[in-house]
């Protein structure tokens, strides 16, 4: 699989996402939207809106989504075998109030 994940490098919901990576050892680019401007003017390009964590497998995007709904669509679609690993991350939660005060300074505005 081709695996293009959009994501803030401190936040519960890519935290998720990244959890469910390493959950069933796929490998991925890990696309901070944070720190380059660019990288997050192409994920609202692809994914036609402004939020994230978005991920990209093999062209399909899944916008606005959490780790949870990255390993639904992965299962029912057959691209991973059901796994009962424990990853010790929310793979449904969203930042914490730290996590959102330290992105707070480098949040790029577009909109």
């Amino acid at each position: 699989m081709n695996i293009k994940a959009y994501l803030k490098p401190q936040c519960g919901w890519s935290n998720g996402v990244r959890a469910i990576m390493t959950k069933y050892g796929l490998n991925y680019e890990d696309i901070d939207i944070i720190n380059d401007r660019d990288n997050y003017a192409e994920m609202v390009q692809k994914s036609g809106q402004p939020l994230s964590p978005c991920v990209e497998i093999d062209g399909v995007m899944l916008a606005d989504v959490s780790g949870e709904e990255v390993e639904n669509y992965m299962l029912s679609n057959d691209l991973v075998n059901p796994s009962s690993a424990d990853i010790g991350v929310a793979t449904n939660a969203g930042c914490s109030d730290e996590e959102h005060a330290k992105m707070a300074p480098k949040t790029i505005r577009f909109f």
